[in-house]
């Protein structure tokens, strides 16, 4: 049985990789859409409550008024360096990659799995247009693409 469940949080970001005007820092109205599979026991399966007394406060705490900034992106560095220099703090999300959807897809779904929840697909929206969709598939071959990977530089 699949449970769908949606959720929202502002963040702003850049991809510094494009040479549009995505390079820019702007900001998203982000929208997830879950898919959770579930187990039915009795006269239900999982209350909605349950994914969002986990979900809520997570995105709140990591992703809601933040910055989504990849370690590689120069300005990480320069706004380190401000925290440290300033005392001032700013809410950073940190990804391995550059901040495009489809990397805080990946992201994201590892997240929400990590928290003990079985997804089978994740939407990610970046604006009213676009939308991007991940499944448990995608992950998975994400996951042993990146295994492959650091197995072949070791």
């Amino acid at each position: 049985m699949i449970i769908q469940k949606e959720y929202k949080f502002y963040a702003a970001h850049r991809n510094e990789e494009l040479d549009d005007k995505c390079s820019n820092l702007h900001g998203h109205r982000y929208g997830l859409r879950c898919f959770f599979e579930v187990k039915r026991s009795g006269a239900l399966s999982t209350l909605f409550g349950d994914f969002d007394a986990k979900i809520e406060p997570y995105l709140k705490d990591q992703y809601d008024h933040g910055m989504l900034i990849h370690t590689g992106d120069s300005l990480y560095a320069t706004l380190q360096d401000h925290m440290q220099r300033t005392g001032e703090n700013f809410k950073l999300k940190v990804l391995d990659g550059p901040t495009s959807v489809e990397n805080l897809a990946h992201k994201m779904f590892t997240e929400i799995t990590e928290m003990g929840f079985r997804l089978q697909q994740l939407e990610v929206r970046e604006t009213d247009t676009s939308v991007v969709t991940y499944t448990r598939d995608d992950w998975d071959e994400h996951n042993r693409d990146m295994a492959a990977q650091q197995a072949a530089a070791n």
